[in-house]
């Protein structure tokens, strides 16, 4: 007994902990939150003291609509910029419904009984209508159907000026005056309303409006983005709501019909791709060109019934960079169509494929624009030279220049100027040079452009001679695959000079009427191989910025966003592209794409952790959390990790 009033006596001469007492007594907000960190001295607004001087305004809702709209309520406060809303729910029992009804009901008869006696037919009519309306509500409480609830709603906008901070204030205040809501600054309540919109559940405003429990409802922010169309082929899942998305690559609400896929290595790329190629193609008849850097699109062209066109320095395969096509264009006076040429527009297209090519790997700056004038002349004169103008009928071999060209595609064509005669050509102009400004330049372009002249057995030949292979028309999948070509230089050449052949083979021959026009798809694998060279970049914006023109889908895939995010001239693909999907993403990649795209903090997270296979689709202003599932038939032939591919005999 003596040892437990001892030991008893001990603990109270124990000293107290100072620190712990001090903050076990702090209540106000300056203290509990950050000490000093908080000025709380203004009437209206709060100013929070850290790096960076901040402001905040907190406001509670005054007014409601007689009627709510879900999911509309307060949508625009939510989404309003920086801003925290937060709503105090408190369920109001039964007894007190009934009895709060009840004397609501009697308040209502006698001031229609009032208003009936006095002749104001309006205000007899309205409050017959409340009436009614209280009576049936006090039923479905008593029947169990209905519930009321007590809530109030604080919101706190924050900006880094006063300035901005009343001038958000008046486009809050406006914008939720829509939708009938009244919002007022916590006027002199700064302080408390700040509080009760922190992570504390205390509702320190207390100004309360009573809802239903239909119109409860109408608060929650917890809606869906759907993406998709009515139309189209599965793309997949919708994570969130479990959904399929139907995606139609060519639908009339998209401003164009481009698409970019963005993700690391491993994420699902190309199976995503060869999901949507192969599907499309079955389902909605879509053409698809793929230009493989990688060689792993030949199984789905074998699958599909389509093309598989091997270019390489061992391959026989010509596709001539020279090769131009006649287009079918609207006048813009008469709305007509007619057949054109345009030699001008080639000439360019060639100009800065030979440009990237004298500039080779090392992107040498000996190439400035007299080098680009002496080409460009030149292979203004090759065309020149052959009698082809834009007349179409130039393309083919009659005499008769004026001949009507309704039946062009039945006569035979001219052999079209090749690198190997653009070469001669220089040779000649060189031979024949006097100006010494002009010299260097040809000395130049002949020692570098050697290489690519199959007469002297160039290493890079194979773009050199009349073109051995034409696209046929109709094919469901055609693939270029240049994977056996060099990396570091030979395919970033083959996709520039390849674009270029598409557009005449392949898009060109798209009419403008959207009657006759198939649906085409054309797809850049690997694109950041094109970046380091500004001509390739350059015709790449152009082709994603007239393609739609032509019914014509270019499809961007690539792994680093970084590289298109850091150079502003790859920009114009991104805003070019109204389908925008991205897989998993490496951290040192999130940054740039969540601010580009506007990612919120979730989005961005979801892509640095979520599954092969899933990602963020956003078309044109909505997003979805996507799932891609192939089939197991489909798996046969998208599959690309090499350790699979080796189970079964595939490699």
């Amino acid at each position: 007994m003596f040892g437990k009033k001892k030991k008893q006596k001990q603990e109270e001469n124990q000293p107290i902990d100072t620190e712990q007492y001090n903050f076990l007594r702090r209540k106000t907000i300056k203290e509990l939150i950050a000490p000093a960190g908080i000025d709380a001295s203004a009437i209206d607004h709060l100013e929070i003291i850290s790096n960076t001087k901040r402001y905040a305004r907190s406001f509670f809702v005054s007014q409601l609509p007689r009627m709510c709209t879900f999911p509309e309520l307060f949508r625009d406060m939510y989404l309003f910029g920086d801003i925290n809303t937060s709503i105090f729910i408190n369920p109001i029992k039964e007894e007190r419904s009934q009895t709060e009804l009840n004397r609501t009901i009697n308040e209502l008869e006698t001031e229609r009984i009032v208003a009936a006696d006095k002749g104001n037919i309006n205000r007899e009519s309205t409050l017959t209508q409340k009436r009614m309306e209280a009576e049936q509500l006090r039923d479905e409480i008593a029947a169990g159907f209905n519930k009321l609830y007590e809530a109030s709603v604080v919101a706190t906008l924050f900006t880094y000026s006063l300035d901005d901070l009343d001038k958000l204030t008046r486009m809050l205040i406006t914008e939720m005056s829509k939708t009938l809501v009244n919002v007022k600054t916590a006027w002199g309540m700064q302080e408390e309303a700040f509080q009760s919109n922190l992570p504390l559940l205390e509702d320190k405003v207390k100004k309360t409006h009573t809802f239903d429990r239909n119109s409860m409802g109408t608060v929650f922010p917890f809606t869906t983005s759907e993406v998709g169309h009515p139309t189209g082929i599965p793309l997949g899942f919708n994570k969130q709501t479990g959904t399929p998305i139907l995606f139609d690559n060519f639908h009339p609400s998209l401003s164009n019909y481009n698409m970019v896929i963005f993700a690391k290595s491993g994420a699902g790329k190309s199976v995503t791709m060869k999901t949507l190629v192969s599907r499309s193609s079955v389902l909605m008849g879509i053409e698809s060109l793929a230009l493989d850097a990688e060689g792993e699109y030949t199984i789905v062209a074998e699958s599909l019934g389509g093309v598989n066109v091997v270019i390489s320095p061992n391959s026989d395969t010509i596709i001539n960079l020279f090769d131009i096509e006649p287009e079918r264009v609207k006048d813009e006076i008469t709305g007509k169509e007619r057949t054109v040429l345009n030699v001008e527009n080639k000439v360019e297209d060639v100009t800065q494929a030979l440009l990237t090519m004298a500039k080779g790997s090392t992107r040498s700056e000996e190439v400035n624009e007299l080098t680009k004038q002496i080409i460009a002349e030149s292979v203004a004169e090759e065309y020149a030279s052959l009698g082809i103008t834009s007349n179409p009928a130039s393309l083919y071999k009659s005499a008769n220049m004026a001949v009507s060209t309704d039946n062009l595609f039945e006569k035979e064509k001219k052999d079209m100027p090749t690198i190997g005669s653009w070469y001669k050509r220089i040779q000649e102009k060189a031979r024949s040079n006097k100006n010494p400004d002009y010299q260097f330049h040809y000395s130049y372009l002949l020692k570098v452009m050697r290489q690519y002249v199959r007469e002297y057995d160039g290493q890079m030949a194979y773009f050199d001679g009349q073109s051995t292979f034409d696209l046929l028309d109709g094919a469901p999948f055609i693939n270029l695959d240049i994977s056996q070509l060099e990396e570091r230089f030979a395919r970033p050449l083959a996709q520039q000079i390849l674009l270029s052949w598409i557009w005449e083979k392949f898009v060109k021959k798209n009419s403008e009427d959207r009657k006759k026009a198939r649906k085409k798809r054309v797809i850049v694998d690997e694109a950041w191989m094109l970046l380091p060279y500004p001509d390739a970049v350059d015709f790449l914006n152009k082709m994603a910025r007239r393609a739609r023109k032509r019914n014509v889908s270019l499809a961007i895939i690539s792994q680093r966003f970084q590289d298109f995010y850091e150079k502003p001239e790859a920009q114009a693909v991104l805003t070019s592209s109204d389908t925008k999907l991205f897989l998993a993403q490496d951290k040192s990649e999130i940054q740039y794409v969540k601010e580009v795209f506007k990612l919120t903090e979730g989005e961005a997270n979801f892509l640095v952790t979520c599954q092969r296979g899933e990602g963020l689709l956003k078309v044109g202003s909505d997003t979805a959390i996507l799932k891609i599932i192939p089939t197991k038939k489909e798996f046969e032939f998208v599959e690309t990790n090499l350790n699979v591919l080796a189970k079964r005999g595939n490699v």
